[in-house]
């Protein structure tokens, strides 16, 4: 098929409030002769969209696609010899019409161009909605249980915000590998839902003290490892609660970045600290097919089953909702956008 000269996108001019996010046409460039061309199905909303919007991770240049997760199908394939050839590329299976979801920024448009490694083959038996809402988080849960701290049989291990999209999937992959699974979360109701999904004990932390539950649930020792998303309001009480030769486990910053601090607060208890990123562990085109296979077995067989909270239209109001809803606690499961 032909494709587009341009195409309408979700950007920003500036960084700033929800306010800046803009649905405009601009135009779609010849794609790299080494990139997979998807026509856009859903858009998965995450956290590091509202990072980059309000500028806490910069961007280059503006204006600028939001957006770093995207489903739908092949329209066209690399036309780089090199790739085609490329065993890891030929593993994949990719074909024109083929489902795939997409791990690459500025990628919130109805066309992308990407690099063929950032492509994921989505399995017959999974919907593309459901592969937008559960590629960057299924990824982040295994890798960081795998890499980030091995999670197994026997460990005690703490989720901050366990009822959000991540944190349901910690919860659910760590009942899978027979951990207990301590979760924190605001209200009941998200407590109920975590347990439904794994979790052995929830605290509610604007009712109860989270250090002294969770010493109080460990018999005093503290949990092997925390997983801890909430960053800013949360860090200084992981190392009340972790265990001697824990590992704290930084996977984002939804109150904002840690401040700084000295190395010699891991003195005390010889404390491992990680501020991991997923892509990082994606990094080559033969971790990203291993891992991706891996998440979507998961997925298939009904081991990690993917919430989704609410899908919002793909307009310029759908995606600011969409965000607002994300930073202000509301949403359970994972925010998505259905780009019509």
């Amino acid at each position: 098929m032909s494709l587009p000269s341009t195409v309408e996108a979700i950007t920003i001019a500036k960084t700033g409030g929800p306010e800046v996010i803009q649905k405009t046409t601009i135009p779609f460039p010849a794609p790299d002769s080494g990139s997979i061309v998807i026509k856009v199905e859903y858009l998965g909303v995450n956290f590091i969209d509202v990072y980059y919007r309000t500028g806490v991770y910069p961007y280059k240049q503006f204006p600028a696609v939001l957006g770093k997760e995207t489903s739908g199908t092949i329209v066209a394939l690399p036309t780089d010899e090199t790739v085609l050839n490329n065993e890891t590329f030929k593993k994949n299976g990719f074909k024109v019409g083929g489902k795939v979801a997409a791990d690459s920024l500025g990628t919130h448009a109805t066309y992308i161009s990407v690099p063929w490694k950032s492509v994921y083959p989505v399995p017959a038996s999974i919907s593309t909605r459901t592969a937008a809402a559960g590629l960057l988080q299924a990824l982040t849960a295994y890798t960081f249980f795998e890499e980030a701290y091995h999670v197994k049989a026997g460990d005690t291990i703490l989720v901050h915000t366990v009822a959000g999209g991540l944190g349901l999937l910690f919860a659910q992959l760590g009942r899978a590998r027979g951990a207990r699974v301590i979760g924190t979360t605001s209200t009941k109701e998200k407590a109920a839902l975590a347990r439904e999904n794994g979790a052995d004990e929830v605290i509610l932390y604007k009712d109860e003290d989270t250090v002294a539950r969770v010493l109080e649930l460990t018999g005093g020792e503290g949990v092997d490892a925390v997983f801890d998303g909430v960053g800013k309001d949360t860090f200084d009480n992981n190392f009340k609660l972790i265990k001697r030769k824990g590992t704290i486990v930084s996977v984002g910053n939804a109150s904002g970045p840690v401040a700084p601090f000295s190395p010699l607060r891991l003195v005390e208890k010889n404390v491992k600290l990680l501020r991991p990123t997923m892509t990082n562990y994606t990094y080559t085109p033969e971790e990203a097919l291993y891992y991706g296979r891996k998440v979507f077995e998961l997925i298939g067989d009904g081991t990690l089953k993917i919430n989704i909270f609410k899908e919002y239209p793909f307009t310029a109001e759908g995606v600011r909702e969409a965000q607002s809803d994300l930073v202000s606690g509301k949403t359970t499961g994972k925010v998505i956008i259905k780009v019509d």
